[in-house]
């Protein structure tokens, strides 16, 4: 009697260790030894197209009755984890490029992967499944930074199609993991593609190059991240390419990203994007959210960061799109989430073991400031004034940059423990130093 009491408890343990009822085990979505494609096809079987449009936002919607939990797909961590809260913060893209150290660029996004594990998997403890809060990474930035005066330079590897190609391979490398199962997270090339300004325009403008510039300059570096890195996820971009919204263009999104290429993971749109199909003074290539929406869903968009998706219930009843259409996008985005470990126990996931003291940690700071040495580069020094001598008595600092945190902190950051700027940083080399400073000039952020 006593060894039925014991088997009985023992299964009874296994299901609640596994999350899943004896029920829900019978369902082969829910057999984790089935193959993911499997289940994803069992799991897409059983969802309505209510429920199948409502999984298309970058904010996903719970399908409570099937135990598929809502999920928010945006997250950044450019340098770091971003938004989230306390983060060890890398030097900005623009200066991880300079160091031209692969190696240092795979480390850095092994660490902020573990930070972005670790976060995440607390955020789930206090049911916590908002935006910044997944592992769904919208980065790197893979665009040719040829104009200064685009404000988003800084968050490329630069002008070099090349450079940007090897680095950002190492760093999605570092981000999605190795092991062959399950992704650690998920990392996405953007913006696809020939993005690089004007900031102004990104709305409205419609980039023509040669085939030769295209084939040459804006596009090697993504089929580098595609073919080599495997990476899972691409973000399209605003703007026009030949006359076509890159978010809903199919010779750039299906002909030659998942025909050519070989991609396999799913697009997202840039943020708000499909709005510009139709607004007013922006792209403006169709009349409504509808015919936006189906547009983009039919040509190669799988998830919406924006507000048009829910628009495709209309798009449907207007003959505008099939739900056979919508359904390669449901599955492309379920079976991401089934590969990164959503629907199975955490035991069969490796990453979810990963301690929430890795934030921030001793050794991710010994870590950035490794890469910010490494990322510095001097244009001139003929006098020797650098380094700086502690001998010096007297020194002058100018400039409104050299004491503001937030410029140090660059964008898509988090919130560094002690952040040291310029200013402070002297401060601390020549503690017997009279440190003079002006800001020399007033900006907007004062």
């Amino acid at each position: 009697m006593s060894k039925i009491i014991t088997l009985s408890f023992f299964l009874l343990l296994m299901s609640q260790t596994s999350g899943i009822s004896q029920n829900a085990q019978e369902k082969p979505y829910q057999n984790v030894s089935l193959s993911f494609e499997k289940r994803t096809n069992d799991l897409m079987s059983r969802l309505t197209l209510e429920e199948k449009i409502g999984m298309l936002n970058y904010e996903s919607k719970a399908v409570e009755r099937l135990g598929i939990p809502k999920y928010n797909w945006w997250n950044e961590c450019l340098h770091g984890v971003a938004r989230a809260g306390i983060a060890t913060v890398y030097p900005q893209a623009i200066g991880m490029a300079s160091t031209w150290d692969k190696d240092l660029i795979n480390r850095v996004a092994v660490s902020i992967s573990d930070e972005g594990r670790a976060k995440y998997h607390d955020f789930l403890k206090k049911d916590k499944r908002g935006i910044y809060q997944g592992i769904t990474f919208w980065t790197p930035n893979i665009n040719i930074f040829r104009d200064p005066r685009w404000g988003r330079g800084m968050e490329t590897y630069g002008e070099c199609p090349y450079l940007t190609g090897e680095m950002a391979n190492q760093f999605i490398n570092g981000i999605q993991g190795d092991d062959p199962k399950y992704y650690k997270s998920i990392a996405t090339s953007k913006h696809f593609a020939v993005h690089n300004g004007p900031e102004s325009s990104r709305h409205s403008f419609n980039a023509k190059v040669s085939e030769h510039d295209l084939r040459n300059t804006y596009l090697p570096a993504f089929e580098k991240t595609v073919k080599q890195s495997k990476v899972a996820s691409i973000m399209c971009a605003y703007n026009r390419l030949d006359d076509e919204p890159c978010c809903g263009n199919s010779p750039l999104l299906n002909d030659i990203l998942r025909e050519e290429w070989g991609f396999e993971g799913y697009v997202v749109s840039d943020c708000w994007a499909l709005v510009d199909f139709y607004n007013e003074g922006d792209h403006e290539v169709v009349k409504t959210p509808e015919e936006a929406a189906a547009m983009a869903f039919t040509n190669g968009t799988d998830v919406n960061c924006g507000s048009v998706s829910p628009y495709l219930a209309k798009a449907v009843e207007q003959k505008l799109i099939t739900e056979k259409q919508i359904d390669v996008a449901v599955e492309r985005l379920l079976l991401a989430r089934f590969k990164m470990g959503q629907f199975d126990p955490d035991q069969m996931v490796q990453y979810a073991s990963i301690p929430y003291d890795v934030v921030d940690s001793k050794q991710h700071q010994d870590l950035a400031l490794e890469a910010a040495r490494k990322s510095m580069v001097l244009l001139k020094n003929d006098a020797q004034v650098l380094p700086l001598s502690k001998s010096v008595k007297k020194i002058a600092v100018l400039g409104p940059n050299a004491n503001d945190v937030d410029v140090l902190l660059a964008n898509y950051n988090g919130i560094p423990s002690d952040p040291i700027t310029p200013l402070e940083g002297i401060r601390r080399k020549l503690p017997n130093a009279e440190i003079m400073y002006s800001l020399g000039c007033i900006t907007t952020n004062q």
